[in-house]
């Protein structure tokens, strides 16, 4: 090596130490990554209640670290852990009700959701699962518990620049409102649809107050084109349900008018709508352009109507390569269409938060 070249080799080093320590910054504006919603972003609290609605055994998280299952409703990895890697963090967010972890491992991550749940209290009861209100309960017990941890000033800090994830909505719709004739007999299913906003104003007004400041709200995917929705439409030679796209769609378009209206009228709120319906829309309806073979069914059992226990490792019918799958059981997504549509959404994430 000749010595005109070392200056330029220290410099280049200095300049990529510097690039490093700026990245590292940027990413560390997020601190933590806290999560609230149904089995969309559910990292395995349904594990420990007493619910039909599990998914802690195989074939679920075959093609998670370790091969394990964790309680994640798919083969994989889940969007929230895709969002908290790209932020720097760590690669899988914790269940908090998880015994495995403690706040060591919460101060950095951490979920509340239940699979099976809904804005509507009556949507939890379905299936015996969290309602969102007890999901707020639990966040508040893990505020008390990060300020004992790392001391109330930093702690402060860490959920002031959190950034809160919110997914749910669609078992508001498909395992209550379509299902039981009560909330129809009570509203039509526009009202239904703003009944539920309603709920979840209430929700976000009180995360307001409880000091969140960063926040990122999903909307309803396109749940007609679920496989269960396409294996029960018969007359519709097992096509989407349009209806319930519509559905999705319309209320999508009131929960982004809801995220303007809030980060107007709550001061210091920075609140996104990370709108999923359209990328997963596109995956459903044109497979091939990302690398899949089939749409239609699942990979898991049969691909018509299993999910949790009826999606067993003892099924014969299981695919043995979830990748060429949309999804992953009847209602749930294959941890590559979970990374297609994260990789989607992360940009305008960082983007937003991470200054």
């Amino acid at each position: 090596m000749s010595c005109s070249s070392t200056p330029f080799l220290l410099w280049f080093f200095l300049s990529l130490s510097a690039l490093t320590l700026l990245i590292t910054a940027t990413k560390a504006k997020v601190p933590a990554i806290i999560v609230f919603g149904d089995s969309s972003v559910d990292s395995g609290n349904n594990n420990v209640i007493s619910t039909l609605l599990k998914s802690n055994f195989q074939p679920y998280g075959r093609d998670f670290y370790g091969g394990q299952p964790t309680g994640r409703f798919c083969n994989g990895r889940i969007p929230p852990d895709f969002i908290s890697e790209a932020f720097g963090l760590k690669p899988a967010i914790p269940a908090y009700l998880d015994p495995a972890y403690n706040i060591t491992d919460f101060a950095t991550g951490v979920c509340f959701a239940s699979a099976g749940t809904g804005y509507d209290n009556a949507t939890s009861k379905v299936l015996n699962v969290i309602p969102l209100w007890k999901e707020l309960e639990y966040y508040k017990e893990y505020r008390r518990q990060l300020r004992a941890y790392v001391g109330k000033k930093k702690g402060n800090k860490i959920l002031r620049e959190a950034l809160y994830l919110m997914s749910l909505g669609t078992n508001d719709f498909l395992e209550n409102y379509y299902t039981f004739p009560t909330r129809r007999s009570q509203f039509s299913v526009r009202q239904y649809q703003d009944f539920l906003l309603e709920l979840g104003e209430n929700f976000l007004r009180e995360l307001h107050g409880l000091g969140v400041r960063k926040l990122s709200i999903t909307g309803l995917p396109p749940m007609g084109c679920l496989p269960l929705e396409r294996a029960t439409n018969i007359m519709g030679q097992n096509d989407c349900v349009p209806e319930y796209n519509n559905v999705a769609s319309e209320f999508n378009r009131k929960l982004e008018g809801l995220v303007v209206k809030l980060n107007k009228e709550l001061a210091g709120m920075r609140m996104v709508s990370a709108p999923s319906y359209d990328i997963f829309y596109q995956i459903i309806t044109k497979p091939s352009q990302f690398g899949f073979e089939e749409t239609e069914v699942a990979c898991c059992s049969t691909g018509t109507f299993e999910m949790s226990y009826l999606c067993s490792q003892y099924n014969p019918f299981t695919c043995s390569d979830a990748n060429k799958y949309v999804f992953w059981d009847a209602f749930h997504p294959t941890e590559k269409t979970n990374k297609i549509i994260s990789d989607h959404l992360i940009p305008p994430l960082l983007a937003m938060f991470s200054h």
